[in-house]
């Protein structure tokens, strides 16, 4: 494996990978490791071949123990459902990409927009297949008006190139969200609701083949029902027609580096679905 290959599996807690010689590549253990404060000094190649390489559960907690307690946890600071349904849908369902950012940032439809320092529309390619939306703005989000800047970025970062994905490169990446929930708290259903015709016009611009709900906020305002992520994984769900694949935010990852193995198999799962789609 290059000096490359082998970073961006560091990255995302899933090296060293171990060979035996002559033999085919075996398991990636997770290597329950922090990411590095500082990001790479080279871009990662991509990792080919994800579907045939397995990873194994982490041997640590007990599955049923840890994935009842990590549950428990993040479930219950997520949004009471069904999210709610703005009437502003229509007054921004014509809007253009430079007429439908101004709206964003002028944006005073929730309570958010007290604390911001800047709206954060999203960023990317705009005729992107894929698009990631993730829950909403952090600190550095709103400092710098560009989602996923910080260290769950440079996961994400990692994690696309990981499926031969590049940031602006056939990606888009936004937010449920647009403004940042005070004290980075997860947001509330009249905030998912005030901002969803905001997410709904990006969708209609981009005309993306796949959507990843990176987190249950992200899913439950894509789907508009209940979501489990654990329930979740491995499955296709539809938003208007369009795939919706649901796996963890890079920042939960970073606080429960075990389930980074999932979020691996969830990238392959979303990999193969995407080489379906094409070949459609």
């Amino acid at each position: 494996m290059s000096l490359r290959r082998d970073a961006i599996l560091r990255e995302m807690g899933l090296g060293p990978l171990w060979r035996l010689r002559g033999s085919e590549p075996l398991e990636a253990a997770p290597a329950l490791v922090a990411v590095p404060p500082e990001p790479a000094t080279s871009q990662a190649e991509a990792v080919p071949a994800l579907e045939r390489m397995p990873v194994p559960e982490p041997r640590r907690v007990r599955p049923d123990l840890r994935e009842g307690m990590q549950q428990a946890a993040i479930e219950a600071l997520a949004p009471a459902l069904p999210v709610p349904r703005s009437d502003m849908g229509e007054a921004v369902s014509g809007l253009d990409w430079e007429t439908l950012e101004a709206r964003i940032r002028d944006c005073e439809a929730c309570g958010l927009c007290k604390r911001r320092k800047q709206a954060v529309p999203g960023v990317g390619d705009r005729q992107a297949d894929w698009l990631f939306v993730g829950e909403g703005p952090g600190a550095e989000e709103d400092e710098r008006g560009e989602p996923f800047v910080g260290q769950a970025g440079r996961l994400l970062d990692a994690m696309l190139a990981s499926i031969d994905l590049k940031r602006g490169e056939d990606v888009y990446i936004a937010n449920a969200v647009k403004c940042r929930p005070p004290n980075n708290r997860t947001p509330e259903a009249a905030e998912l609701a005030a901002c969803f015709p905001y997410l709904q016009r990006q969708i209609a611009l981009i005309r993306p083949r796949l959507i990843i709900a990176l987190g249950r906020p992200a899913a439950q305002a894509l789907l508009n029902e209940e979501v489990r992520i654990a329930a979740s994984r491995g499955k296709l769900f539809s938003h208007n027609d369009i795939p919706v694949v649901v796996t963890y935010h890079p920042a939960y990852l970073l606080r429960n580096l075990q389930d980074k193995a999932k979020a691996w198999e969830d990238l392959c799962f979303a990999r193969r679905t995407m080489v379906g789609l094409k070949a459609s």
